[in-house]
């Protein structure tokens, strides 16, 4: 296809100039690819998958626009690739809201849109915590989380989905709280036993939060954890290069001793349950599935309730403050490593001293 006569599908240039100018020639037949597929699943399912409602022509132009943008910027600060993440997301929203006024509200609200819409795409749903609106203007991110706010996490997750002793409760209020599980695990209260009694107690929660709160995990690696992640007795996580979130490098995440305790006995505990049989995931939800980011989102509500933090907080808001705080305890290096991150550029975002050690710092100097 000449220069002059571009080859298009649904209307829309396929591989746009800048982008075709940019990749050899291997390249350009993988990224053709790619941009067929999103180019169709954006105008005729883009807007409700379910439905198969797609996008109108003008935003879909638009969408595969700024997508084809993102990815360049991502290609320009390391090499070609389609395995882009949330946090390259974030990274590029956050240089176009610090390009002092170049770009408009609105053009920032869509680039935000398009990028929530190839997210989904991917089947790898977005959360970002940047917050855009075209008519409200822009704040940033509330991703930070205090050290209160993260010991209460870790409390409250100990306390989530938990029942009373069965030996505590009397037969009336043993009845309730059968017929509660019963709900919860879809069988009849007849044959709720002892053994649901101690499921509902046990570590999967607390091991997930936890485990979130020390290595950072993204959504899709909650998702994509294995069985064999887990090394107990050397307190770490030791991640294959194959199924880290970037397939760059093996990785290995340093634990508290207290999360390994909790892995430790949900790898136990998680022996006695038939879903589990045929799968090496390290969590699955009650309906047998991988976790996702929206199973994740009504775990973690659930969880700030009990932890009684009014604030909205999103998943990756837990990232975000494991790499605040170990960048300052141990230096971007330590945070790079514990985060994952191809590149210490990304990490070095997270070289922000909280607002009470500057404070500190401003008392110590008199």
């Amino acid at each position: 296809m000449s220069r002059n006569n571009p080859e298009k599908v649904e209307g829309i240039v396929l591989i746009p100039r800048p982008s075709r100018d940019y990749l050899n020639e291997r390249q350009r037949v993988a990224y053709k690819s790619h941009r067929r597929k999103l180019l169709k699943w954006l105008a005729r399912q883009g807007k409700n998958p379910d439905a198969l409602e797609g996008y109108a022509h003008h935003t879909t132009k638009n969408y595969a626009s700024i997508i084809d943008r993102f990815l360049r910027e991502m290609w320009s600060r390391d090499r070609y690739t389609l395995d882009v993440d949330h946090d390259d997301a974030e990274d590029y929203l956050r240089s176009l809201l610090l390009a002092d006024d170049e770009y408009s509200k609105t053009h920032l609200h869509n680039t935000k849109l398009a990028l929530l819409a190839y997210f989904r795409f991917q089947g790898n749903e977005w959360e970002p915590d940047i917050t855009i609106s075209s008519s409200s203007g822009v704040s940033q991110p509330r991703d930070f989380l205090s050290d209160e706010e993260r010991t209460a996490l870790r409390e409250a997750a100990l306390e989530y989905g938990t029942v009373p002793a069965y030996a505590a409760l009397e037969p009336e209020e043993r009845t309730k709280w059968k017929r509660f599980l019963a709900r919860r695990y879809g069988k009849p209260t007849s044959e709720v036993s002892r053994n649901d009694w101690d499921r509902a107690n046990g570590f999967k929660y607390p091991s997930i939060i936890h485990t979130a709160l020390d290595a950072g995990l993204r959504p899709i690696e909650v998702g994509r954890a294995r069985t064999y992640w887990v090394d107990v007795e050397n307190a770490t996580l030791r991640i294959p290069e194959a199924e880290s979130s970037k397939n760059e490098d093996n990785w290995t995440v340093s634990l508290r001793r207290e999360t390994t305790e909790y892995l430790a006995r949900w790898l136990e505990e998680r022996e006695m349950y038939e879903k589990y049989e045929d799968s090496d995931r390290l969590w699955l939800t009650r309906h047998s599935n991988p976790y996702s980011a929206s199973s994740l989102r009504y775990v973690l509500d659930a969880v700030c309730d009990l932890a009684e933090i009014e604030r909205d907080i999103s998943w990756y808001a837990i990232r975000h403050s494991t790499g605040t705080y170990m960048a300052r305890e141990e230096g971007l290096a330590a945070a790079q490593s514990q985060l994952r991150h191809r590149s210490i550029k990304t990490t070095a975002k997270y070289d922000q001293a909280p607002v009470e050690d500057r404070r500190d710092a401003l008392d110590r100097m008199g």
